[in-house]
């Protein structure tokens, strides 16, 4: 990876939470827990989620930075989701504690040395993990989850 590719992920990584923020503020607060799609999250389960998979990841990135090989558990965010009541508990606390997890952890990749973007660990579900393949799969996690949230908005405010 470049440090161009580099300085434009973690760009990416570090937008993440304003624009899930930019698309909640399109649907009222009273629907974030509406579903309009049988079956898929709604918006209160999606922060919920990336809020813990925020701090899963946070986690996981200074385990790769401090400790030599560290095993990484994967854990199912559907059971998170059951278990923790994602659609029962406030959602601006989740939104909070995504955006400030993730504030600090930019902090740690803007000070990263080229020996430390070099790190890696064993994930229990795909084997290989490495400090940039984190970085690849969280700078567009909480992209993806936007354009969830939009969606939903386009159905419960029936935007186009």
């Amino acid at each position: 990876m470049t440090s161009e590719e580099r300085a434009r992920l973690i760009a990416d990584y570090a937008a993440g939470a304003d624009e899930v923020a930019a698309a909640m503020e399109i649907i009222p607060a009273a629907q974030w827990t509406d579903h309009p799609l049988p079956g898929k999250w709604s918006v209160a389960e999606i922060v919920h989620h990336l809020a813990d998979s925020e701090m899963t990841s946070a986690v996981r990135l200074r385990r790769l930075l401090v400790e030599d090989h560290p095993a990484i558990q994967g854990y199912d965010p559907d059971l998170f989701a059951k278990r923790l009541d994602y659609n029962g508990r406030p959602v601006v606390p989740a939104l909070e504690a995504f955006r400030w997890a993730r504030a600090v952890t930019v902090q740690l990749l803007e000070s990263m040395t080229e020996e430390d973007w070099q790190r890696e660990g064993v994930h229990s579900e795909h084997g290989r993990y490495t400090i940039e393949g984190w970085l690849r799969i969280y700078a567009e996690h909480a992209h993806k989850h936007a354009g969830q949230i939009r969606r939903l908005a386009q159905l419960l405010c029936r935007i186009d």
